[in-house]
């Protein structure tokens, strides 16, 4: 399903639900059925900048973004790199709105909307992605990472988010304990090479979520 150049694919919205191999079974339908709810009243929105990398012994510095990314995983996702992309990607208050709306009504539904919404801000990084692949022709893309990653700390979602005017710009905030406010919201560094990327930063080993993870508690991964 598209909506705006974002795909909600319904495998990962069921995947954020704990389900697997049920293409055509009655949670399937289910998801169907919400995400294309969803999809008539809320869209994903983001911004991207591109920025110079600019490596440095605390580690790399995105030149003037304000924002330094300390640690080895974004030292080795940029080490070939001389520019990466900043992104915020949003589902907005309208998304908040909605489902509480359908959990005062029905928590099962409630459920299935909030992985549909899940899988939908994905997709919207997604559309991004291919935004700025068709912008900067000739660059090859790393994967995409975000503060939690790794060794990347949540602690610069700040940063990423008045480095492109989020607040203003998509009415995204940083709480205090750095979790992003629309709780459907996304924050993530792209690099851009010369040269085919061949990291990957898929998996459990580098996500700070992994020990409360709900995907992992049933058996699966995100990566799978």
């Amino acid at each position: 399903m598209e909506e705006n150049g974002a795909k909600l694919d319904i495998g990962e919205a069921l995947r954020y639900l704990g389900v697997k191999d049920d293409p055509e079974g009655a949670m399937a339908r289910a998801v169907s059925a919400e995400a294309e709810r969803l999809l008539r009243a809320v869209r994903p929105r983001y911004v991207y900048r591109l920025f110079p990398v600019e490596r440095t012994a605390g580690g790399v510095v995105l030149r003037g973004s304000g924002v330094a990314l300390p640690g080895s995983l974004a030292g080795r996702m940029l080490a070939q790199c001389g520019q990466a992309a900043l992104l915020a990607c949003t589902l907005g208050a309208g998304f908040e709105t909605m489902l509480r709306a359908v959990q005062a009504r029905d928590m099962a539904r409630a459920v299935i909307l909030d992985a549909c919404g899940s899988a939908l801000v994905e997709a919207g990084c997604d559309a991004a992605e291919r935004v700025i692949a068709a912008r900067c022709p000739g660059q090859y893309l790393t994967d995409r990472f975000s503060p939690g990653y790794g060794d990347l700390p949540l602690e610069i979602q700040n940063a990423i988010c008045t480095a492109l005017d989020a607040p203003k710009r998509l009415g995204v905030q940083v709480t205090d304990s750095f979790l992003m406010n629309p709780s459907k919201s996304v924050t993530a560094v792209i690099g851009l090479a010369d040269a085919p990327q061949p990291a990957r930063v898929k998996g459990c080993a580098y996500c700070s979520l992994a020990e409360r993870c709900a995907l992992r508690e049933g058996g699966k991964s995100c990566a799978d």
